[in-house]
């Protein structure tokens, strides 16, 4: 099966180079514990079978420093694309990003909202600074990856999906919903959403051993999400090195998930959504 990993990480051993500088002053732990390298990547990805991946920078790591995602992808760019971590609160984020997707080298960028370094959910990625970055986005159609928790910041998610429509907003790990709590409400929620046709989802081990623990119960969740928003609109990332479990497993336990779809879906969930979000993804990597 043609595989595309949507979302991983990779953290230089040459910190010279390539200094930390991770949002909010503190570095996650796993990019001290367990980081892995490009190339490092690289291997792993042959020992899964995936034969494309999507660098997703590690802000955690740097911040808004894209250098190591670029220079990775510039110098194998059969098997990767680069989307980097964007400020679109700068008073020239427009202009920014128009060269960075341009001649640039990123695939995508993204908005790094909470997290392990980022104890407090922030709604400023709907704020009116932001408008001409959200607009410049649609015109450039350019995939935006939004890192948030739905809750709180679901009516700002609401607002920007509303005054942008034109904007391709990829959705990182489908915004952490609660599926443990309830597998029927968290995908009620989920597909409620699906309304709004630029939004598509990420779907990572975050959400995949909430389901995998659901046993038959994960079906409350993926039936209504999958029907609502259709398999071409969901792509599967393994997250790693952030998750705990190596590349293999992390690919062993999506397709455990998954078997319940046909294979037309997990298809697209596994490479032709990524394919069709990041152009660069030609097929030819593997």
């Amino acid at each position: 099966m043609d595989v595309v990993d949507a979302h991983c990480h990779i953290i230089s051993e040459d910190q010279a180079r390539y200094p930390r500088a991770p949002i909010g002053g503190k570095q996650s732990a796993w990019a001290e514990s367990r980081p892995v390298t490009a190339a490092g990547m690289v291997t792993r990805m042959d020992e899964a079978g995936i034969g494309q991946a999507v660098l997703v920078q590690a802000t955690t790591a740097y911040g808004y420093d894209n250098s190591y995602v670029l220079d990775s992808t510039r110098s194998r760019p059969g098997r990767f694309v680069a989307v980097g971590t964007f400020d679109p609160l700068r008073p020239d984020a427009a202009d920014i990003l128009a060269n960075a997707v341009g001649g640039g080298g990123l695939a995508g960028v993204r908005l790094f909202t909470s997290g392990s370094t980022v104890p407090t959910q922030g709604e400023w990625f709907a704020a009116p600074e932001t408008y001409e970055f959200w607009r410049r986005a649609g015109e450039l159609d350019t995939t935006v990856c939004l890192q948030m928790r739905l809750g709180a910041a679901t009516k700002q998610l609401r607002q920007v999906l509303e005054r942008f429509p034109d904007v391709r907003v990829l959705l990182d790990h489908i915004g952490y919903p609660d599926i443990a709590a309830s597998p029927a409400r968290a995908g009620a929620d989920v597909a409620e959403l699906a309304q709004h046709p630029g939004l598509f989802l990420k779907l990572t081990h975050r959400n995949l051993e909430r389901l995998y623990d659901a046993g038959g119960a994960a079906a409350d969740f993926l039936e209504p999400v999958v029907a609502a928003y259709g398999a071409d609109r969901i792509a599967w990332g393994s997250n790693c090195p952030a998750a705990e479990q190596s590349l293999p497993e992390l690919l062993r336990l999506a397709e455990d998930v998954l078997a319940v779809l046909p294979e037309d879906a997990r298809q697209a969930i596994f490479a032709g959504t990524a394919r069709r979000l990041y152009p660069g993804l030609t097929g030819e990597g593997a």
